[in-house]
């Protein structure tokens, strides 16, 4: 079906729904039948309550989370509780939820929203890390899988919206405290490592008057998440291993005429993490009128990561010269090879072998800072609503090391699918003497990246009187945004003939996986010995020109929607609108470019194009909690920031190759529709079966394209808009309490949850065997059992995703896949009386790993990452 059709049936759907029957307006529904006589219910089970009650009141495709009562949640970050809901994931960083992915798109076509504003964000892209919000700012969070006239554009997969609280509507108690430790049993095995942490949060809501109300939060939290990470370099797939002429130049190792892939190396990676969060938030309402509301909300966070690293990296560069496909490594006398698909998965050699213990030390300091003042007046009429909106978020980071090597003389490694990687060596790593030979050591930063919003709208709505159409709805909104981003970086050489004391390094094993000790002592005592005094003062660096980029986006945007209710075909009770906006977007990029010589010159390139998105949504109401919806709509989003970058590098060496941004990129379009059957059977239950298809008309994916510089052809990767294509799926969703059982099982509930997406989407890597599109999960499922009786409420939840491809961190170009997850966590809590709660949560029962492969091979690792279990236990006080 094409666009043009798509859209002309969304005029259509919407058109007859509200022609059909009758042009008079009936009363909505009653009351159903379904309901049953009320029971005061609190807590989670309230939360669930009032989450159903905003899916079924809204006209668009809608998941809920409701948490009106401060602290009721049972999640620490709102990312946590975001997963939970029909057809999200969350990718994992350093152990914890963090980017949303939803209907088998990827976090970069999820819009993230703050009390309805788009806000800047300390990706390089346009992700929003859901982590920064602690759970207790937040009253709510909507998921629209469906699009809207009057949303902002942006959401291909959908737009999340968190609100935070607002005081004068609020009615829970005036101060709420909350406080408690925080165990990770990740780093057990890191020496004098304290696992620790601990998370403490604080609000205060008190209405001045009845028309004048205000609240502050405070929050602050230390994780000590440390863990043990393998990580794989990739592969090399080259025909160049060696100069021509040489033995298997050709990277043939076994001779029978085929490539054989060799790693370019891999490293044990120890990171002992000390993370802390600070936050503060702040909201005013104001309304001396009936007609006329003010609302002032600001919230500021701070999250300092500390990150001292012992790593060992196995065949530095070339993994001595495996990855060269050297035949005196590979065929010597005594050393052997295991062939998977023409890939190297194993080996023992017993030549040009090395371990790198590199010991570092990363920083990170990342600022959000998010504010918006919103107004609202009202007649008998009209409702005019203006907002102003400005966010800025802002992050500087750091990475040294101090470099040591050793050479074994032989050395075994097994990374092949289906079984954890190891690296053996013949000889006691302890007993090996430690240099510093050619490579020194590295700094890179500090890096800096920024990113500031500021946007205003203004909405009007013109009720109608009689008949079918209720309401007119109109507005405009303009932002204006700019990130930029700047690295520095330098490398310390050591002294002449310096050797480090044997006295300065100790050595431990990590029971994660099966390799040689690793090696640790004190970075600043090694790095003045190594380097001298004031080695890494950043003053000594100078900029990486290749990194030095900027990208304004202004966006202009108008809307029109028109919204109707009337009875309709079967006796249902019709509602939704029919709608469109007009987005204007105009972006100016600017970066430096290498010419074949390497050198650097400042290059702006300017674009600009307009998208035309009609949208229609309706919602059948058949009474006795029965419920229709259908939608379709045209959407888009805008490209990731970091990829507009108009910066390109070439290497100056054979294989030719490069790297670049593309700054005329266009958005990625979809036609999507959107159709959904729920029964709302009883209080807190819900029988509900939803069915999308989006027809892809253009994607953004990462190609190798050669390009000829000067003569000379290169291989440069760059971000590209890609074909057309489909991304259908299901979603199931059951949740109810067990009321059907005596008790006391009666006071059991189940929410639980299916997807399956399905899609032609490819990205655009490896060429041969290209990856399915970032974030596509076939098959996603959450199983929560829960109990509430009482004082006393707990919750059992499984989750689970099939492998799904991914970026992994700022290089949007660095695409692997993440293999399936199933994580199994557990809380519970006791209300001792009406203002002290005590609560126990464990998170990751089942130690559950996370385990990547490229170049779509499950025999290729990437990263195998062991994070352990999370126990928190924490006291709440309410008065």
């Amino acid at each position: 079906m094409t666009h043009y059709k798509l859209l002309a049936a969304a005029s259509g759907l919407a058109l007859m729904a509200a022609a059909s029957a009758h042009a008079q307006t009936a009363p909505a529904p009653a009351s159903d039948s379904s309901q049953v006589d009320e029971v005061v219910v609190t807590g989670v089970r309230k939360s669930l309550r009032e989450a159903l009650d905003v899916k079924r009141g809204s006209d668009k495709v809608v998941e809920a989370i409701s948490a009106k009562d401060i602290g009721v949640l049972p999640d620490v970050t709102i990312a946590e509780s975001i997963a939970r809901l029909p057809g999200v994931n969350a990718t994992r960083d350093r152990g914890n939820d963090s980017q949303a992915v939803v209907r088998g798109l990827g976090a970069r076509l999820v819009l993230g929203t703050v009390n309805g504003r788009e806000v800047a964000s300390s990706e390089p892209d346009r992700n929003v890390r859901w982590e920064i919000y602690p759970s207790e700012v937040v009253q709510g969070v909507q998921v629209y899988k469906s699009q809207s006239a009057d949303l902002i554009a942006g959401g291909v997969a959908a737009t999340i919206n968190i609100d935070t609280i607002a005081p004068l509507d609020y009615k829970g108690p005036e101060f709420v405290l909350r406080a408690g430790p925080v165990f990770y049993d990740g780093g057990k095995d890191i020496p004098n490592y304290d696992q620790t942490g601990y998370r403490a949060s604080g609000s205060w809501v008190h209405k001045i008057n009845d028309d004048l109300a205000i609240v502050l939060g405070l929050t602050s939290q230390k994780q000590k998440n440390g863990y043990v990470s393998f990580q794989g370099w990739g592969y090399n797939d080259s025909t160049i291993r060696q100069p021509a002429g040489a033995s298997d130049s050709s990277g043939d190792l076994n001779g029978d005429g085929k490539l054989d892939a060799t790693p370019w190396g891999a490293q044990l990676e120890v990171k002992k993490l000390n993370q802390k969060r600070n936050g503060v938030s702040t909201g005013l309402q104001w309304k001396p009128s009936d007609n006329f509301e003010l609302k002032f909300d600001a919230l500021y966070s701070d999250i300092k990561i500390n990150e001292n690293q012992d790593q060992a990296i196995y065949g530095w560069n070339n993994w001595g010269n495996w990855a060269n496909g050297n035949a005196g490594d590979y065929n010597a006398p005594g050393a052997s090879y295991t062939l998977i698909n023409n890939t190297v998965v194993a080996a023992n050699l017993v030549s040009n072998n090395a371990v790198h213990s590199v010991i570092a030390r990363y920083t990170e300091d990342k600022k959000l800072f998010v504010t918006g003042l919103n107004g609202k007046w009202t007649n008998d009429a009209w409702t005019v609503v203006g907002d102003l909106s400005y966010s800025k978020a802002e992050r500087e980071n750091n990475w040294a090391a101090v470099r040591l090597e050793t050479y074994p003389s032989t050395m075994s490694f097994d990374t092949r699918a289906g079984v954890k990687p190891t690296v053996k060596l013949t000889q006691d790593i302890t007993t090996l003497p430690q240099y510093n030979s050619w490579k020194g050591g590295q700094n890179d930063g500090p890096e800096h990246l920024n990113d500031e919003l500021a946007a205003g709208a203004l909405d009007f709505t013109r009720d109608l009187a009689g008949g079918a159409f209720k309401s007119v709805q109109f507005g405009a909104r303009a932002s204006n945004r700019t990130k930029d981003h700047s690295m520095f970086q330098f490398y310390p050489w050591a002294n002449a003939g310096t050797v480090v004391p044997a006295s300065m390094l100790s050595y431990y094993k990590v029971r994660a996986f099966d390799v040689p000790a690793v090696v640790t002592g004190d970075f600043d005592a090694l790095a003045a010995v190594l380097y001298g005094a004031n080695a890494f003062d950043p003053s000594h660096g100078s900029e990486n020109l290749a990194q030095q980029w900027s990208v304004n986006e202004k966006v202009f945007e108008g809307y029109g929607k028109l919204n109707f209710a009337a009875d309709s075909i079967g006796g249902s009770w019709a509602t939704g609108n029919i709608g469109v906006r007009v987005v204007h977007t105009e972006t100016s990029s600017d970066g430096q470019q290498a010419d074949t010589l390497g050198v650097f010159s400042p290059v702006s390139i300017d674009n600009d194009y307009t998208d035309i998105l009609p949208s229609a949504n309706v919602k059948f109401d058949f009474g006795d909690g029965k419920v229709f919806r259908l939608g379709l709509a045209k959407v888009i989003a805008r490209p990731p920031l970091d990829e507009l970058r108009a910066s390109r590098t070439l290497t100056t060496w054979s294989p030719y190759t490069g790297s670049a941004g593309n700054p005329t990129l266009k958005p990625f379009e979809a036609v999507q529709f959107d159709a959904s059957a729920e029964w709302y059977f009883r209080p807190e239950a819900l029988i509900a079966a939803s069915y999308y298809y989006k027809d892809v008309s253009s994607y953004i994916g990462w190609k190798q394209t050669p390009i000829a510089y000067g003569g000379t052809t290169y291989a440069v990767s760059s971000p590209t808009n890609g074909g057309d294509g489909y991304i259908q799926g299901l979603e199931l969703t059951f949740q109810t309490p067990f009321f059907f059982l005596p008790g006391p099982f009666d006071k059991f509930g189940v929410y639980s949850n299916y997807a399956y997406v399905d899609s032609d989407l490819k990205e655009f890597s490896p060429v041969n065997n290209p990856l399915d599109m970032t974030g596509l999960a076939k098959h996603t499922a959450t199983v929560d059992l829960w109990y509430a009786n009482g004082p006393v409420e707990a919750r059992l939840g499984w989750k689970y995703h099939s492998p799904m491809t991914v970026i992994y961190g700022w290089n949007g170009a660095d695409l692997q896949t993440l293999e399936s997850e199933k994580t199994l966590d557990f809380s519970a809590s006791y209300n001792i009386n009406d203002h002290v709660t005590v609560r126990f949560q464990a998170n990751n029962l089942t130690n559950e790993e996370l385990r990547m492969y490229r170049d779509n091979d499950p025999n290729r690792i990437g990263r195998y990452d062991v994070y352990g279990r999370r126990y928190l236990a924490d006291v709440t006080l309410k008065f």
